[in-house]
């Protein structure tokens, strides 16, 4: 058997009639009550009348002892003397757990705020069990965030916010339910850090990517001189395509409509430039024979 389960029953009201006897006094006071209902009828209904909205539930008590279940929603009627009832809300209600400072489990200060949504499921227990059920919740919120987020370092706290935030809706819920209250959900909304750390996480982030830039670019680089090499052993293979490249270069050269364009000669001695000299004053004579 669950021992929280057991807890709750063992703390829940019974509605035996031993809870219900109220002595000879308390007799004697219920049936005045009744004989004044009835002496000043019919405006004692303004009196005995009451009505708790659909999302609302009536806690009765006479003379002090619990009065039944939980009344509502509508029309009840109470005894005017001896009965007294408390309204209870079970909407959800939310607020906002106050930033907490938190040690983390690396040794870093962070400040971090919750949100936390509940609503009460029975309206009996979280009047009988507890003086407060939502300021209650409040405190055990508050108190649940810091022993939870000081067992994390600071890279889970800003990476695993979702298993944090359904760890701590557990041990609130665990810890609610005998207050008849059900958390139903939980959100880490800031982790807030100091400014010197910032600062030291933003020089960190600025040089990682300056390393990763340094890497791609020795990568550019490499890729760049294996093509040229490649390109290099096309030409290689035939003198034509150096020819060629040359040509491809004076195109694109001339395009640009410059004043001055430098066409690479390769180099020769003395004896190739007399040769190349006689074979082109050859060329020119045939030439001008032949016209």
């Amino acid at each position: 058997m669950n021992t929280s389960s057991f807890e709750t029953r063992a703390m829940r009201p019974t509605t035996s009639r031993e809870d219900y006897h109220v002595g000879l006094c308390g007799y004697i006071l219920v049936i005045l009550s009744y004989v004044l209902i009835f002496i000043t009828f019919p405006f004692s209904l303004t009196v005995c009348l009451k009505v708790v909205q659909e999302y609302e539930r009536a806690v009765m008590f006479r003379l002090g002892r619990i009065l039944g279940g939980a009344k509502g929603p509508g029309l009840f009627i109470i005894v005017p003397c001896v009965d007294a009832y408390t309204k209870v809300d079970l909407r959800t209600v939310t607020f906002d757990v106050p930033p907490q400072e938190i040690l983390t489990k690396d040794s870093v200060t962070v400040a971090v705020d919750a949100v936390v949504y509940f609503r009460v499921f029975d309206p009996v227990i979280s009047i009988t069990n507890v003086e407060d059920a939502p300021k209650s919740t409040q405190l055990l919120a508050a108190t649940s965030l810091r022993n939870v987020l000081g067992t994390k370092s600071l890279q889970e706290i800003l990476s695993d916010r979702e298993s944090i935030a359904q760890t701590m809706q557990a041990a609130l819920d665990e810890g609610t339910e005998c207050w008849g209250v059900r958390v139903e959900r939980v959100e880490v909304k800031d982790v807030r850090l100091p400014v010197q750390l910032q600062r030291a996480m933003a020089a960190e982030a600025e040089a990682a990517r300056e390393a990763r830039a340094k890497v791609i670019a020795a990568e550019g680089e490499q890729k760049a001189a294996r093509a040229l090499k490649d390109a290099a052993d096309v030409i290689m293979q035939s003198p034509t395509a150096l020819q060629l490249r040359y040509l491809q270069t004076l195109t694109t050269i001339a395009s640009e409509k410059n004043s001055t364009i430098v066409f690479p000669i390769p180099k020769l001695n003395y004896e190739d430039f007399l040769r190349g000299q006689i074979e082109l004053m050859q060329a020119a004579i045939g030439s001008f024979r032949t016209s």
